[in-house]
């Protein structure tokens, strides 16, 4: 089966984490499912149970959850990303956070059901999940630290390290809701670092 040149790029990266067999390749090209979506669709509002793990082609996607009645922004992901509600997905219960397309975007996605099937035939696969899964634990750990241990211009700073062209493709109030400060305290620190 000739494998999809949209696709070449997150094979190319799954290889780099673990060698791939001709016969978990075809597999994987055969169950992904690649979808254009437009900039504001969810991919998750509270009360769905997560159903898919998707793999950014193209895009920006944020997850926020309210508090108060106010959107608190938990994460930015973009291009060569993955993507899933962790807790919704894995434990297979209704979510309580929104999965938002900021941008218009490509994505690829597989659903649980799949994944577990990829887990179950392909042993080879098990370590690419595991090194995903350690991956973004990692990144969700050092966020929570980075609220909890610094400043407002140290997570701006951290933020422009790892994600440098947010400006040109995030709106301000998601940003300055994500570092925990308000949209005067951001053009502040912007100015500042200008």
């Amino acid at each position: 089966m000739k494998i999809s040149e949209s696709m070449e790029p997150l094979l190319a990266f799954l290889q780099t984490l673990q060698p791939i067999s001709p016969a978990l390749e075809t597999t994987i090209s055969q169950l992904l499912r690649r979808d254009s979506l437009p900039r504001k669709q969810w991919l998750l509002q509270p009360g769905q149970v997560s159903d898919r793990l998707y793999f950014i082609e193209r895009g920006v996607v944020r997850g926020y959850y309210l508090k108060e009645g106010k959107e608190v922004t938990s994460w930015f992901m973009r291009e060569g990303d993955f993507i899933i509600s962790i807790v919704s997905f894995y434990s297979r219960q209704p979510a309580r956070e929104y999965v938002e397309l900021l941008t218009d975007s490509v994505v690829w996605s597989i659903n649980y059901t799949q994944l577990q099937q990829l887990y179950r035939d392909f042993p080879e696969f098990n370590a690419i999940g595991r090194l995903i899964t350690e991956k973004y634990y990692v990144q969700s750990e050092r966020r929570t630290q980075n609220l909890r241990m610094q400043t407002a211009p140290e997570r701006y700073a951290q933020l422009l390290a790892d994600f440098p062209a947010i400006f040109g493709r995030v709106p301000l109030k998601y940003i300055a809701s994500h570092l925990g400060i308000s949209p005067e305290t951001l053009s502040r620190l912007r100015g500042r670092r200008d």
